[in-house]
């Protein structure tokens, strides 16, 4: 990883990062123009995330704690934010770190909450392997996996956190900055995904499938001979 570290004041959101993965467009759309459309899927995981958030603040038994809502942020990464659930199981070697409020040591873990099913592309991973970076970077430790739960098959999915996945969030987190840097949207390409997008109405991404003819759009809009 980068020994490059971004300022406080150079953070980006971290949930954008899911989104730059499934979108570039689509991100840049939500997080640099700051323009955004509610449609039944976003609605459907904000309704499941308050569901969590309003569960216990946190809660033990045995040899694991949860706890919700957890602030995360990575200098590396220059991103914030907060992750699902985190769960912290006891461990009895020196990967683990200590609580205050718990003896012993413990191994934290990312758990993220997504409506639906899982999807056919690396979006959910990323943001998981994001929120163990963060994790890795605030408590000075090494995470291997996390888990992700999915609304409709109620069963979690346990994601490894390989070079690959990590080398991933790491450009995506670098191209993310870029943009957000210049200012740059990249241009609309219609793809199959852009049906279940909130944003397709103010993407328009069906109008530019085709280079504009000047001459064609001043006789029929204009009526020029």
């Amino acid at each position: 990883m980068s020994h490059f570290e971004y300022s406080d004041e150079d953070l980006l959101m971290l949930s954008g990062i899911q989104h730059f993965a499934f979108c570039e467009r689509q991100y840049a759309l939500a997080y640099i123009e700051m323009q955004w459309s509610e449609n039944v899927l976003t609605v459907e995981g904000h309704h499941l995330h308050e569901r969590v958030d309003d569960l216990f603040a946190g809660e033990s038994r045995g040899n694991l704690i949860t706890l919700r809502s957890v602030s995360l942020v990575s200098h590396s990464l220059g991103l914030y934010g907060k992750a699902d659930v985190v769960e912290y199981i006891r461990c009895e070697d020196i990967h683990g770190i200590e609580l205050k409020t718990h003896q012993g040591r413990w191994l934290p873990m990312p758990v993220e909450y997504k409506r639906g099913k899982p999807k056919p592309d690396e979006r959910d991973e990323v943001q998981l392997c994001a929120q163990a970076i963060c994790l890795e970077e605030m408590h000075k430790i090494s995470i291997s996996s996390g888990s992700l739960y999915y609304g409709v098959t109620r069963h979690r999915h346990e994601v490894v956190f390989d070079d690959a996945l990590r080398k991933k969030v790491i450009e995506y987190a670098r191209l993310m900055h870029d943009y957000f840097d210049r200012g740059y949207t990249p241009p609309a390409k219609y793809k199959t995904h852009c049906k279940s997008c909130s944003l397709i109405d103010l993407c328009m991404p069906k109008n530019f499938e085709k280079p504009l003819n000047v001459d064609h759009y001043l006789i029929q809009n204009l009526e020029i001979e």
